[in-house]
């Protein structure tokens, strides 16, 4: 049986097997489509182009009543070079219907500056830390284009709130440590979650044994060094491969921040691409974190619990994809989730947790 090369070199979770042995290749879509944003919609505030070309992969937050969305952007396909723009939705378009007639005016929030974005700021993901707002994003580095380099061509970048919705600041890159730093090729899906002052950079690197993995690293800011651009970068350590993709699938990753179940559990949800008609699916893991055994996988859902099936989730820049990396607690039980369709348009839906967990009831592992 063949084995990856870091599949060796990583420690496994507890339940990494059967994460990826209890899955069957089926969907019970749970999540209920609330509408769309197109990007000819959307007006762009700050930057001589008035309209993005396109506008997808976005995170979220919500702020009184109103959504606020951080969109990945495209103002020219030569490159596909991204930056990522801020816009402001009433919380009653997405209820009412109006948010796929709506339009909206938008903020350019964070853009290309550095040696670690300067090809794209790609795929937000926005949550809370100790009071205050994080993004970790994926840069396209220096490197990207080069093709005598093979090597960091994307590293997840972390900016926090500095002012107002669109005002951020960069402050770290995570690179793991020089034994492997330089095996990595790329290193994407990335966002920092805190247990109990532990602080875990759940992210996906590919590897230069071309295999992708869902990792999970402990981070120690204090252990951090100066960079180029005034960043700091944050060598990250422990690094633990959660679970592998499924059979039927060509590679997994981290999908949005996730759902706080109590202090040492979280719910996890993550992308899967299909071996066959390459589409994008998501599904949701419910995780444990224990200073003493780490990561444990203790629930699976055995389906997917989302997939394409609107016009504008099948047909676009890229058919077959929805790509969530936005998620946001409302009153009770229910959450806002933000994902990109057919890597064109925002696409906006709900979750309700009670038929998360009933999902995950039936995958259970411990």
């Amino acid at each position: 049986m063949y084995r990856p090369r870091y599949g060796l070199h990583f420690k496994r979770a507890q339940g990494f097997r059967e994460a990826a042995t209890a899955r069957r290749f089926e969907t019970e879509d749970i999540v209920r489509r609330l509408g769309v944003i197109a990007p000819h919609r959307i007006y762009l505030n700050n930057y001589p182009v008035s309209n993005p070309v396109a506008a997808f992969n976005p995170s979220l937050i919500v702020d009184n009543d109103e959504a606020i969305i951080y969109a990945r952007i495209i103002v020219g396909y030569y490159m596909y070079v991204s930056a990522i723009v801020a816009l402001r939705v009433p919380l009653e378009d997405l209820y009412s219907g109006s948010v796929n007639m709506n339009r909206y005016a938008c903020q350019l929030a964070v853009y290309p500056s550095t040696r670690y974005d300067l090809w794209g700021t790609e795929d937000p993901r926005v949550y809370e830390l100790d009071g205050k707002l994080y993004m970790t994003y994926t840069g396209r580095t220096v490197n990207y284009f080069d093709p005598r380099i093979h090597r960091e061509r994307t590293v997840p970048v972390t900016a926090v709130r500095v002012g107002n919705y669109h005002v951020w600041r960069k402050v770290h890159v995570y690179v793991l440590p020089p034994e492997l730093r330089e095996h990595v090729v790329s290193d994407k899906d990335a966002f920092l979650v805190d247990f109990g002052g532990d602080l875990l950079l759940f992210h996906r690197p590919h590897m230069d044994d071309d295999s992708f993995y869902l990792t999970v690293s402990r981070v120690d800011l204090k252990k951090s060094r100066d960079g180029a651009d005034g960043l700091k970068e944050v060598t990250v350590d422990d690094t633990v491969w959660v679970t592998d993709n499924a059979a039927f699938e060509s590679r997994i990753g981290w999908a949005t921040p996730p759902i706080r179940i109590g202090s040492n559990e979280i719910i996890a949800l993550l992308h899967g691409v299909d071996n066959d008609l390459k589409a994008y699916r998501l599904y949701a893991m419910l995780l444990e974190y224990s200073k003493t055994e780490g990561i444990i996988v203790k629930a699976v859902t055995p389906t997917y619990i989302m997939e394409p099936k609107l016009p504008y989730e099948v047909f676009g820049d890229r058919p077959y994809t929805i790509f969530p990396c936005g998620l946001w607690r409302l009153e009770g039980d229910r959450f806002l989730i933000s994902y990109g369709a057919g890597d064109y348009m925002i696409g906006l839906g709900e979750i309700d947790l009670d038929e998360l967990l009933g999902l995950l009831d039936k995958g259970r592992i411990y």
